[in-house]
């Protein structure tokens, strides 16, 4: 039972009391309570007549008796819903179906996209293109290179350092594909279709340059944590020594970093797959032959070849990466031993803890909740969003933010968000949904104590002193050093759209290049963010929208 409690049962387990969760104390009118119920019995026996009432009711009210059930396959279970004025069947969405005409909206999204790719492009090692947006980023680290001159340029830089660690990239890329295909009316709506694809080639391009099939080799980083760490400039003025880390057949599994580099190759694929049929079809090409590779060759990166990556972007799992892979990959081949892969590397009895490039659990279960339907997905995604909102286990600012971590406050809750809105439009928490992720994105934007935008470019008020080498230096000749480090004052270059870790959990929050933890830009902060402003824009434009709740300062 998923979204209620089991308070008692009589002897023959034929009836069942059970209790809403607290953050279902209270149902208004015309909203709906989902609880979800799986039954198991020996042989061969159809789903039971389930009948709910409601205690303390009037049992022969047909308001509150008997609704409509439907039996999942698999047998043994019921959906109901609460009803309003007369019995219900559950719930029907179509993704991507217009509500009604457009809804002007309290914040424009959109901007806020347009300035969210434009952090990207901030982040790009090696050649810029000719149409480089960033006045003050040049062409950089165009000597990365693997064994034997094997080219490694390109890519994005991690985030105010200058590692390139493919974990966290490939999880943003990700994140980033699935938003576009999802709702890529979002983005034209928002005049931003063209510069998302311009500025999705740059992560996908590197990861063929990763990933060499013919020697059966995958570099997942390039750049020495500590030794890049040591040096406080532009990327363009960098001369330390760059290694670059790979994984083989030999030296150990990089389950994890190839699983979601797979799964972003994959919604890539699909993404350029109108407008690119040719790239489309390598990218495809490449996710298939490193899924394989992935798969014969299991482990943990960093405990294996990548040693250096620990005390970065240390991993803790796999199957969660292999996963959201195979689910990639059925949706791009329709292939169905993908889709027996995926489900083979569910993990799922715990509600996950947070969406992030170490924690891919919630994503492989709405994949596959969405190719299913089965209930056991469903669940598990309704009781994560459910666990940041109000009355859930996540903690909650005075101001209404969904406070997980002090490392990327923002980013967790942006995440989240991303998820309820993706879930809302499969049929799952619906308005309510839609009205706690406006709530986190809003927070965001303006609506929090300091009535700052916590992306830097948006509106008047936002952070002038991110955790950002690049964007601390003047613009050259002038030199660039530890000195613009410990400047008390503004960067001298704005760096557009970037989303800093956030404010504390009393939403206390202080803009200081220094503040690391805080004032920390990077690009999965990013990702789950642009989605989720992608489906608001795509959800305003189709009257999809709720209205957005007032703020709690």
């Amino acid at each position: 039972i998923w979204t209620a409690d089991i308070v008692s049962s009589n002897g023959d387990k034929s009836e069942y009391v059970i209790r809403n969760k607290p953050y279902d104390g209270d149902i208004h009118n015309g909203d709906s309570l989902n609880v979800d119920i799986v039954g198991r019995t020996p042989g061969s026996s159809t789903a039971p007549n389930c009948r709910v009432f409601i205690e303390g009711q009037d049992h022969g009210n047909p308001a509150t008796s008997a609704p409509q059930t439907q039996a999942p396959s698999g047998g043994g279970g019921s959906q109901t819903q609460a009803p309003s004025g007369g019995s219900a069947s559950p719930e029907t969405v179509t993704p991507g179906a217009s509500c009604g005409s457009a809804k002007s909206t309290k914040y424009n999204y959109g901007d806020a996209l347009g300035l969210s790719i434009l952090f990207f492009d901030a982040q790009r090692s090696g050649k810029m293109p000719a149409s480089n947006p960033i006045p003050w980023r040049h062409d950089s680290a165009m000597n990365d290179h693997g064994d034997g001159g094997v080219d490694l340029t390109g890519g994005w830089y991690d985030a105010g350092d200058h590692v390139k660690f493919n974990l966290p990239m490939a999880f943003s890329a990700h994140v980033l594909a699935y938003g576009l295909n999802r709702w890529k009316d979002g983005y034209s709506s928002s005049n931003q279709l063209q510069n998302m694809y311009e500025m999705l080639r740059t992560p996908l391009d590197y990861f063929m340059k990763c990933w060499r099939p013919q020697s059966q080799e995958y570099y997942a980083q390039v750049g020495n944590g500590a030794a890049d760490h040591a040096f406080w400039g532009r990327p363009e003025d960098m001369h330390m020594q760059r290694p670059a880390y790979k994984c083989t057949a030999s030296n150990g599994g990089c389950s994890d970093v190839e699983g979601i580099t797979v799964a972003a190759l994959a919604a890539g694929s699909m993404a350029f797959k109108a407008s690119d049929a040719a790239y489309s079809q390598r990218l495809l090409a490449s996710a298939k032959s490193l899924y394989d590779f992935a798969n014969a060759h299991k482990g943990i990166y960093n405990k294996g070849p990548i040693s250096d990556a620990t005390s970065y972007y240390g991993s803790t799992g796999y199957k969660d990466e292999l996963c959201v892979a195979a689910m990639e990959l059925y949706k791009a081949t329709k292939d169905a031993k993908y889709l027996n892969d995926a489900k083979a590397n569910f993990e799922g009895n715990d509600v996950a803890w947070a969406l992030s490039w170490d924690d891919n659990h919630v994503m492989c279960e709405l994949l596959l909740y969405e190719e299913t339907k089965d209930n056991r997905y469903k669940g598990l995604v309704e009781s994560f969003v459910r666990s940041y909102m109000p009355g859930g286990s996540v903690h909650q600012t005075p101001c209404g933010l969904a406070w997980r971590d002090q490392w990327g406050s923002l980013r967790y809750a942006a995440n989240a968000a991303f998820v309820a809105l993706a879930a809302a439009e499969d049929g799952i928490g619906g308005d309510q949904f839609k009205s706690w992720a406006l709530s986190q994105i809003n927070y965001i934007l303006g609506d929090n104590r300091n009535h700052l935008s916590y992306e830097i470019g948006f509106g008047s008020n936002y952070p002038r002193q991110p955790h950002h080498r690049g964007s601390s230096c003047p613009n050259p000749p002038a030199g660039c050093g530890w000195n613009e480090f410990n400047n008390p004052g503004p960067s001298p270059q704005l760096l557009k759209g970037a989303l800093v870790g956030g404010p504390g959990q009393n939403d206390e929050y202080a803009d200081s290049r220094k503040d690391y933890t805080k004032n920390e830009v990077t690009c999965d902060y990013n990702a789950g963010f642009q989605s989720a402003l992608a489906g608001l824009a795509s959800m305003a434009k189709r009257g999809c929208l709720p209205n957005s709740p007032a703020p709690k300062c």
